[in-house]
């Protein structure tokens, strides 16, 4: 078998391209999961059994269910409903950071479930709300804690984002199948974007485990 060498170099900006579209994807959906997890795992918390319940609910289903089957139901499923169609973008980014809000609701959860309760109760002893503490004295301390986690969830994303290419959205995944099936050449195609997913999550890797080091850093000083 012959390696096309030249395949490669005329798909590279077609592919980065993608991978640009990709890492779009990837920081809008964990961007708005990170809104929604935050709040999502606060929820989770909550004394009141409504609130508690709602936020479980979300949780349980979505992590319970495949990212695969969350796109085609916004896509497919959502429309037939509202009579609307929705944009291939906003179904996507949709579809993800739903996802990712699920699965950081928990890295929050956790998080804030690791700092001593005695924070808390300082904190209101000095006057502080409810709202007030967690902004300021608990928040923060979690959010050193739940760094990595949230790298792996950043990475998990980047990989899983590829799924979005069944509804034919072009992010570096289904520009792979795009070049593949004008020119044939699967073997070369998709060792490029395998090699270039792992730049990408090999960059992610390194910059969380800098702001780890960073932030450890800080709280010696």
């Amino acid at each position: 078998m012959n390696f096309d060498f030249d395949l490669i170099i005329n798909s590279i900006p077609l592919l980065i391209l993608g991978a640009g579209v990709t890492l779009q994807i990837t920081l809008l959906s964990v961007g708005f999961g990170m809104f929604i997890g935050m709040f999502m795992g606060m929820a989770r918390l909550s004394k009141i059994w409504a609130v508690k319940m709602v936020a479980t609910v979300y949780v349980d289903f979505i992590r319970g269910t495949p990212l695969l089957v969350q796109i085609f139901l916004m896509y497919f499923a959502l429309p037939v409903v509202t009579g609307q169609r929705i944009d291939p973008f906003v179904a996507a980014v949709t579809a993800c950071s739903i996802n990712s809000g699920a699965y950081i609701a928990e890295i929050f959860r956790g998080g804030i479930q690791s700092i001593d309760k005695g924070q808390m109760e300082a904190g209101r002893s000095l006057g502080m709300s409810w709202p007030q503490t967690m902004r300021y004295i608990i928040l923060p301390q979690a959010f050193k804690r739940i760094i990595p986690p949230l790298g792996n969830e950043f990475i998990a994303m980047l990989k899983d984002s590829s799924l979005v290419s069944v509804i034919g959205f072009e992010e570096l995944t289904r520009r792979g199948q795009l070049i593949i099936a004008r020119t044939y050449g699967s073997f070369e195609i998709w060792m490029t974007v395998a090699f270039l997913y792992l730049i990408m999550t090999l960059t992610i890797s390194r910059l969380v485990d800098y702001l780890e080091r960073r932030y450890k850093i800080d709280d010696k000083h």
